[in-house]
């Protein structure tokens, strides 16, 4: 029994050194102290004593003589790994070490820093950001007719174009000093999403120049001739850039393009110059038909050896004037009917000189390098942007017209299934919102992480996709219709290009966020890599030993943290705040100690064969995005102030990622090839039972009634988009038709009691009033609101139809009660709207 005791003492004991990280200098002293003195007592001895003296002796061996466990253990181990692992390609490795590594890292640590990430300011505009936003943005939203737009002229009005470029708005990156607006990725993203909201037309052509593009290449890596000479010319809209990377047969596999350019000399300008004969076939290219200045990846060779020895000399970026003979542009695509301008563009043994490569001789072969390092950035700011403007709009659009809309005499925004999917809106938002503004931060403090760049551009244009279908599902026939009073069937038909772009989803899902996150996030898998490659023999083995047993003690602290945290389920681990999301900082505590241990036991048991296992990989990915996710909502709720209001949304964004996470791991658990190691994992995870949910019907109840009447929080949540008060734009009658139906809310309970009374009979509103008036059960000026409130939502229920949908003339929606509305809101005196009601006098002779 003594011994039993001692054991678990000693278990104990490694298990609280473990669970708390202690290096190997208190793993010694505390287990030859503890050993000492349980066999001093008599409490250890025998059998057990030996076993437990042998295995802290090994332990001690593995630290205290570095040589032997260099040369018996790390230097086979590194032959074995060298033979295993495959040699990476230089795109591959480039692209895996594009950008920096933030918040990710921790969540890949398994012990996140909390105060790293509440320390981070809360996202705030500048003053002269603010006003950009509110005076030229503002009316520039107020003249965008998204109907003329995309189904009319099929493009933007000559001058809207004007506007951009007057405005500046194609330099909001480019520094003051070359003319532009030099705006954080904060206010970058506000513009976006504004515009968005009103046109998705107009927002992708102000997104593309401001994210990769010809600007950020030249201000990262171009000579300071080319920046002299095209960023001025950027910023004022004198160039219209595009880039061209994609083609038809290189599309998420850009290292295969077939775009060839060779070095050679060449005629220019009427002299002989050393240049590249270029030859190209690309599409997909936004702003291609209309651009001046496009920017061009290649792959350089130099047969003739005219700049070196190496004939292959990889991706190179050029910048060509399109008015350069050979260059074909104009032709245009037509993406999923949002008319933006997309197209293809070629070019036939098109000569350029070598100045025109970007950054000029010494950046020859870096193009993948250069395109990899500026997508971390731009993929963080513009479709995030873009994402989280379709989902605010459909947070007041459709939240707005649930409670307006009336089925079996009760608001549509009352039934239980409605009331879902308005909850998968509001949480969605909110959410989508929170890890925008962070990432966003996270850029404007200097941090470039390629990681979180690529999960908020997956999981933010999948929550666009579920959030505009729930949207689309509220409104029914007023959604799937086309036409000027229809706000949201556009943003529908833009799914698909926000899905596909910047790193189509499939791919970034399954291969980029966990293959890329792996490497560079976690804390010691990229030197052991980087081991691998080490020319010299011993910095290889002495970085490799190194790096081998600082991760065997992260698996094992690691294993030791998530026993205890599943067990506990996360109860007294660290939370920065002690409020109501005291308990949600807790459980990414458990789950990023999970999600470490999972990714280390994974790569382990499959090592490079996970690469090919995409839906593992997929897994794990969806894993470290849940725990960004919620980080992200729990830093948003505390820059807000921790509002008990909005205390409903946070638990249904936290609530539905925990369950999505319990989704994951359960997913990777049922498939991991090894079966034993997957009990184990299952155990050592989920040691209580996985728990986890997701929001119940009380919670969707709770967040889809913040979306129906107006508030604070339904103000945060929909912060940022186009806003209007304007009875002839859809979005202005949609505020007034809810504002009018809660002023009139209270006297149509009224009505109700007083036909559930007898006192009256039931019909339609003006019947109802007209019966009402005479009884005193209605004032003139109350029978006023109510006219008002039912000539507001018969506008806001009408869709559009047409005489000929290839004219441009339409037949006006709801004639009868825009006229209603306004003998209602002036033209009749409340003292005389009882004769107005009252029906028309007959010519037939009364009877008795």
């Amino acid at each position: 029994m003594a011994n039993l005791l001692a054991v678990s003492l000693a278990v104990l004991m490694v298990w609280i050194l473990a669970y708390r990280r202690s290096g190997p200098v208190a793993w010694s002293l505390s287990a030859g102290l503890g050993l000492g003195a349980l066999s001093l007592s008599g409490l250890l001895s025998g059998l057990p004593a030996l076993l437990l003296w042998a295995l802290t002796l090994a332990a001690a061996l593995l630290y205290l003589a570095p040589d032997w466990r260099r040369r018996w253990i790390s230097a086979p181990l590194l032959e074995r790994f060298r033979a295993l692992v495959p040699p990476m390609s230089s795109t591959e490795r480039e692209a895996l070490e594009a950008g920096s590594v933030w918040w990710e890292g921790e969540l890949f640590s398994g012990r996140p820093d909390w105060q790293r990430l509440m320390s981070v300011p809360a996202p705030a505009l500048s003053p002269e950001e603010q006003a950009f936003l509110d005076g030229p943005v503002e009316a520039l939203c107020q003249r965008l007719d998204d109907w003329r737009i995309t189904h009319e002229d099929l493009d933007l009005p000559p001058e809207i174009w004007r506007s951009f470029k007057n405005e500046r708005l194609f330099g909001m990156i480019i520094p003051k000093q070359h003319g532009g607006l030099e705006f954080s990725a904060q206010a970058h993203s506000a513009v976006v999403m504004k515009l968005a909201s009103r046109s998705i037309t107009a927002a992708v052509s102000v997104m593309v120049p401001n994210s990769l593009g010809p600007a950020e290449l030249l201000l990262r890596y171009g000579t300071q001739v080319q920046r002299d000479h095209y960023l001025p010319r950027l910023a004022r809209g004198e160039e219209v850039p595009c880039f061209a990377l994609t083609g038809p047969r290189s599309g998420s596999d850009a290292g295969a393009m077939p775009d060839r350019g060779v070095v050679c000399r060449g005629e220019f300008d009427g002299e002989i110059r050393l240049g590249i004969r270029l030859n190209w076939n690309k599409r997909y290219i936004t702003l291609a038909p209309v651009a001046t200045l496009l920017g061009l990846a290649f792959k350089l060779y130099d047969p003739e050896h005219l700049l070196g020895e190496r004939e292959a000399l990889g991706i190179t970026l050029a910048l060509i004037p399109t008015s350069t003979p050979g260059v074909e542009i104009g032709r245009r695509h037509f993406p999923s009917n949002i008319p933006f301008q997309n197209g293809p563009t070629s070019g036939r043994d098109v000569f350029i000189p070598l100045d025109w490569i970007i950054g000029g001789r010494k950046q020859v072969g870096q193009g993948w390098r250069m395109l990899m390092e500026c997508l971390a950035e731009g993929r963080g700011v513009s479709l995030p942007a873009l994402a989280t403007a379709a989902a605010k709009l459909a947070a007041r659009h459709s939240g707005t017209y649930a409670a307006v809309r009336r089925q079996f005499n009760q608001p549509i925004g009352r039934f239980e299934g409605v009331e879902e999917a308005l909850a998968r809106i509001a949480g969605n938002a909110y959410r989508m919102d929170a890890a925008r503004r962070l990432t966003l931060s996270a850029l404007d403090l200097g941090e470039r992480p390629a990681v979180i760049s690529a999960i908020v551009k997956y999981q933010l244009t999948e929550s666009y996709r579920q959030v505009i279908n729930d949207a689309m599902d509220i409104q029914g026939g007023s959604g799937i219709c086309l036409g000027p009073s229809n706000p949201i069937g556009r943003v529908y038909q833009a799914i698909p290009i926000a899905i596909t772009v910047e790193g189509a989803n499939i791919l970034t899902r399954n291969m980029i966020v966990f293959g890329q996150g792996a490497i560079r996030c976690h804390p010691y898998l990229r030197a052991e890599l980087a081991a691998l490659r080490e020319p010299d023999p011993d910095l290889a083995l002495a970085s490799f030993d190194r790096a081998l047993f600082g991760h065997l003690g992260f698996i094992g602290t690691n294993l030791a943290r998530s026993l205890w945290l599943g067990l506990t389920r996360g109860r007294f681990s660290a939370s920065p705040l002690d409020g109501p999301e005291r308990r949600y900082f807790q459980q990414v505590n458990r789950l990023s100690a999970a999600f470490a241990l999972a990714a280390d036991l994974s790569l382990l048991s499959l090592g490079p064969s996970l690469k090919r296992r995409e839906r593992l990989s997929a897994r794990l990915g969806d894993l470290l995005s849940q725990l960004y996710l919620l980080s992200a909502t729990l830093k948003h709720y505390a820059d807000g102030g921790s509002q008990t209001a909005e205390l409903p949304l946070l638990r249904w964004a936290c609530e539905d990622s925990l369950a999505r996470c319990r989704e994951a791991m359960l997913g990777l658990l049922r498939n991991l090839p090894l079966r034993p190691l997957a009990w184990l994992l299952r155990l050592a995870v989920f040691p209580s039972g996985p728990g986890y949910r997701g929001p119940d019907d009380r919670a969707d109840h709770l967040a889809a009634r913040l979306l129906q009447a107006p508030s604070a929080v339904r103000d945060r949540l929909s912060a940022g988009i186009f806003a209007s008060r304007d009875p002839d734009n859809p979005v202005g009658r949609l505020e007034l038709a809810l504002e009018a139906s809660q002023a009139a809310e209270p006297l149509e309970r009224r009505l109700r009691a007083a036909r559930r009374g007898g006192r009256i009979e039931a019909g339609g509103t003006e019947a109802q009033i007209t019966q009402a008036l005479p009884l005193g059960l209605l004032t003139p000026d109350e029978a006023e609101i109510l006219l008002r409130s039912e000539a507001l939502r018969e506008q806001v229920i009408q869709v559009d139809s047409f005489d000929d949908l290839g004219a441009r003339s339409r037949r006006p929606i709801g004639a009868h009660w825009r006229q209603r509305l306004r003998v209602i809101t002036g033209r009749v005196r409340g003292s005389d709207l009882a004769q107005s009601l009252a029906p028309a006098p007959s010519n037939q002779e009364t009877r008795p």
